[in-house]
């Protein structure tokens, strides 16, 4: 036990004196000591900001500063901000700008931001860009950030920034849908009170250590745990030994991931066993304490390597993807029409492109908190399917669903990472053992070795004719899924399907494989397979122009499909009117304009398949009061479905949005929803909470009727009004004084079913497409290759807007991740299938450094949608085609060609010299 030393501070005022280890951080000092949660862990490394605090006026990382550091020192947090409830400028500018998404990350940015403005309170733009470059946001925000510290500059000048004004208002009229509404729970969240997974106090906890292996795929010969049990506070270790034989497997389509490695790991990263102790420290410390022999085997990390004749098998005999495992191809699909061997081109273009592995890298690092008993479980996971994961677990424990409780805290960041269960179940069977509840929030390092998308193999031949039109499209397409399936199939199959993207495509053959490898599982990620596929097809384009004297938007032009044209044979037509999206990005990027030179200009268009089946639960309490209650089950994830749903329920019954409330991620509360991903939650519940609205307004006019006395037929309802004989009232009104009198409430009740259909690939037609034009104009240092982006512009066909605001803030959240494959981010493995480049320090996303000098959105707006107002799904299409865009750009800048991701400046600098030496 170290030597426990006295410090005295002050924190955000208020004196505090307390004795510590001397090996403590400010930040678990502020968080455990003092339940100062504000202050966030991500990376521990002080590279990603989350945990950044004031001490005596600097800007410091508290996971790197020693609390007897801070010693006699003024500490400010994010919750010192805000004085006597009133927020800041500066919090209440990143409210009204849309800098605020899932918010993990922004108490650390915050504090960031205001140590710039109390340096300076006119900083100019490179200033802003230096100052917050040590704070990363996945959800991509910096663009509304930069907005955010020019309006509280103006603020604190006295002035209103003109560009500015208006954001977070309702602007003209009554209505709320349509308008900039800020963001459901925003207050929370740059005020530090927003409670994460990591966040919760949970009584009586053990807290878990993963035990791991620093290779990926072994032979476990031996597990030794005696040491580590004689640990202090160690309470229990558990293996595949101890657990159920055989070892439970699950999954969310094949249940062939056990709940710990059994016999061999197959990935770098796969735990082989986990500690129970009364502290993390303990925790940690025991695990490095458990002596594992094991004998390293050969793995396949590479597509090549996975397809060898002698590639060592990934899954299996008995994990529940095959009968007979005997390959590494999981999964083959084939889709086509016309004939590709007989069709006559005048122009075939053939190439090769790889995308690599990625991770989500979400700052909220993955985390659970599981009290199993024999008959009932309560599981606490920022997951994005709460009821799909109380599915998993109540097959795998064999309890009821009754008695499988989830509750899903808003995840801090998800973008698909967590969809699906991960260790909730190993975090069950430790409670089991111990009767306590068990806690275990992973690591940064530990996240990138639990989820990360598809690295892809694509082959593509395109043919043309003389005027440019398309011919045939003909593709080969290999998804490196990992070790175990979760989503993956489904990830390639769909990512695949519309494979000739929003083209019209006379003849077409598409062989798509889903292939296993000793690698972290991938799962589902922004844009759901569909970026791999276009960083080829989109290449295939612009090798096609160059080659026939065209330019990029001419060909695009050429063979867009139009409004009811197929895109695939005999499914869903083009749903919107693309031309125009494409041709608004042509315009905002100066298209025609005449280049500076060194610049070069390029664009792509991607598409994206909505949700093809699916079923969406609402229930809505109108009260006596007219407040209302919305109960659904999406979760929130820096999306913003919170306020889109209040927007909806209040425009329905003409309440102040601050008498409504929306419950989720509960679900021994709300009603059944299937998920929260494929861009559906404003199409499919959006849909279901319209229609518990219409429910609740029958029950209105039946309240008329029978107060007033006056046939229901008379009674009108309509734009959030009731109009009857004499009365004119908003819904919320002439319930609030009339309702009492029934001496209860209305509750209402909607669904959206979109039904399965056996018969199509995708399980159904696809509900929309997502339809996305990006455009880039760059230049490049060709002494380094660095790419400098001068515009960066994205258009999204959207249906509508049902709030222009967070649509634009979801648009660049998805184009600056976009920018990380495209330009920087890839997992490196080693030799025994290792990754080497774990956590913040190793592995690169974009910062506010790496900003475009300009990045434009915008949209277009047909209300051509199915959801709420002609709405379609949005948030993925601004990352579906970053990568070609930006790679288009690239080559008319400088000549070059690279058909291999990401565009780093070494890989740009190399194809330059390779230039040099052809020339």
């Amino acid at each position: 036990m170290p030597k426990l030393h006295k410090i005295e501070l002050s924190v955000n005022g208020q004196k505090h004196s307390a004795e510590i280890a001397p090996n403590v951080t400010l930040l678990d000092f502020l968080r455990d000591t003092l339940q100062l949660k504000g202050s966030k862990e991500c990376c521990a490394v002080g590279e990603c900001g989350a945990c950044t605090v004031s001490v005596n006026g600097d800007t410091v990382n508290s996971c790197l500063f020693l609390a007897i550091e801070a010693d006699g020192a003024e500490v400010r947090t994010v919750e010192g901000l805000a004085q006597q409830g009133q927020l800041t400028p500066l919090q209440e500018s990143f409210l009204e700008c849309g800098a605020v998404q899932c918010g993990f990350c922004i108490p650390g940015m915050v504090m960031s931001a205001q140590s710039i403005l109390d340096e300076n309170p006119t900083p100019d733009d490179a200033e802003v860009r230096e100052g917050l470059s040590g704070n990363l946001c996945r959800c991509g925000g910096y663009n509304r950030m930069f907005q955010a510290m020019k309006s509280a500059s103006n603020k604190l000048a006295g002035n209103t920034c003109a560009d500015l004004a208006g954001h977070g208002c309702m602007g003209d009229g009554d209505k709320l849908v349509g308008q900039d509404v800020i963001r459901s729970g925003g207050v929370e969240r740059v005020s530090g009170t927003q409670e994460f997974l990591a966040d919760l106090e949970i009584d009586n906890v053990l807290h878990l250590k993963m035990v791991k292996l620093d290779v990926a795929r072994a032979r476990i010969d031996k597990i030794d745990v005696s040491k580590a049990l004689e640990v202090e506070g160690v309470v229990d270790i558990l293996t595949a030994a101890d657990l159920p034989q055989p070892v439970p497997r699950f999954g969310p389509v094949y249940k062939d991931r056990p709940i710990i490695a059994v016999g061999e790991t197959k990935y770098h990263g796969e735990p082989v066993a986990v500690v129970a102790a009364e502290t993390l420290e303990m925790a940690e410390y025991a695990a490095s304490c458990v002596e594992v022999s094991y004998t390293p085997l050969p793995c396949v990390t590479t597509i090549e390597d996975a397809l060898a004749e002698d590639a060592p098998i990934v899954p299996s005999r008995d994990d529940g993807t095959k009968p007979s495992a005997t390959s590494n191809i999981l999964q083959e699909r084939n889709y086509g029409w016309g004939d590709v061997r007989t069709a006559q081109a005048d122009v075939i273009v053939e190439n090769s492109y790889t995308f690599p592995m990625v991770t989500h890298f979400a700052i909220e690092p993955h985390g659970f908190v599981v009290d199993a008993k024999a008959d009932r479980m309560t599981v606490w996971s920022p997951v994005q399917h709460p009821f799909l994961l109380q599915k998993i677990m109540a097959e795998l424990f064999d309890l009821p669903l009754t008695q499988v409780h989830v509750l899903a805290p808003d995840p801090g960041g998800g973008f698909g990472g967590k969809q699906n269960p991960k260790f909730e179940p190993l975090c069950a069977y430790m409670s089991l053992r111990t009767g306590r509840p068990c806690r275990l929030v992973m690591t940064l390092e530990e996240t990138f070795q639990t989820v990360r998308r598809a690295a892809a193999r694509v082959h593509a031949r395109t043919g043309f004719a003389k005027d440019g039109t398309i011919v045939f499209q003909d593709i080969e397409s290999d998804y490196m899924i990992g070790a175990y399936v979760d989503i993956a199939e489904r990830v390639m199959t769909k990512g695949n399907y519309l494979g000739c993207g929003p083209y019209r495509v006379p003849n077409a053959r598409i062989h798509a494989r889903a292939v296993m490898s000793h690698t972290t599982p991938s799962c589902a990620y922004r844009g759901f397979g569909t970026p791999q596929i276009v960083w080829a097809v989109e290449n295939q384009m612009d090798a096609a122009a160059r080659e026939l004297g065209l330019d990029g938007l001419s060909i695009r032009m050429k063979n867009l499909a139009k409004k009811g044209e197929e895109v695939v044979r005999g499914d869903f037509p083009a749903d919107g009117d693309w031309a125009q999206t494409v041709l608004k990005t042509a315009e905002t990027i100066g298209w025609d304009q005449p280049l500076p030179d060194g610049h070069g200009r390029g664009i792509a268009v991607g598409i994206k398949s909505g949700a093809t089946t699916g079923l969406s639960n609402s229930t809505i309490r109108l009260l006596a009061d007219g407040s209302v209650i919305l109960y659904a089950g999406t979760s929130d994830m820096g999306q913003g479905a919170r306020t889109i749903f209040a927007q909806l329920v209040a425009d329905a019954f003409g309440a102040p949005l601050e008498r409504i409330s929306v419950v989720m991620g509960d679900t021994a509360m709300v009603p059944f929803d299937l998920q929260t991903s494929a861009s559906r939650s404003t199409v499919f519940m959006g849909t279901a909470i319209q229609r518990a609205c219409a429910d609740i307004l029958e029950q209105v006019k039946e309240l008329a009727e029978d107060l007033i006395g006056i046939c229901r037929d008379e009674v009108q309802i309509a734009d959030g009004r009731v109009r009857v004989g004499e009365v004119d009232q908003t819904i919320y009104d002439f319930v609030k004084t009339r309702l009492g009198k029934w001496n209860g409430e209305l509750i209402g009740n909607g669904r959206m079913r979109k039904p399965t259909d056996p018969a199509h690939p995708l399980g159904g037609t696809p509900a929309f497409f997502e339809f996305n034009c990006t455009a880039f104009e760059v230049s490049v240092d060709r002494n380094t290759g660095e790419i400098l982006i001068h515009k960066h512009v994205t258009v999204g066909d959207v249906g509508k807007a049902l709030n222009p605001l967070q649509v634009e803030m979801q648009d660049e959240g998805a184009a600056i991740m976009g920018l990380g494959h495209s330009m920087m981010e890839h997992i490196v493995m080693g030799a025994d299938g290792e990754i080497r480049n774990l956590g913040a320090l190793d592995y690169r996303i974009p910062t506010t450094k790496d900003m475009p000098l300009s990045l434009q959105t915008h949209m277009v707006e047909n209300g051509d949608g199915p959801g709420p107002f002609g709405a379609k799904g949005v948030s993925e299409g601004a990352i579906l085609c970053t990568a070609p865009a930006l790679a288009a750009a690239v080559a008319e800048a400088e000549g070059v060609v690279i058909r291999d991701l990401p565009l780093t400046p070494e890989r740009i600098w190399h194809a330059l010299q390779d230039q040099k030496t052809v020339a």
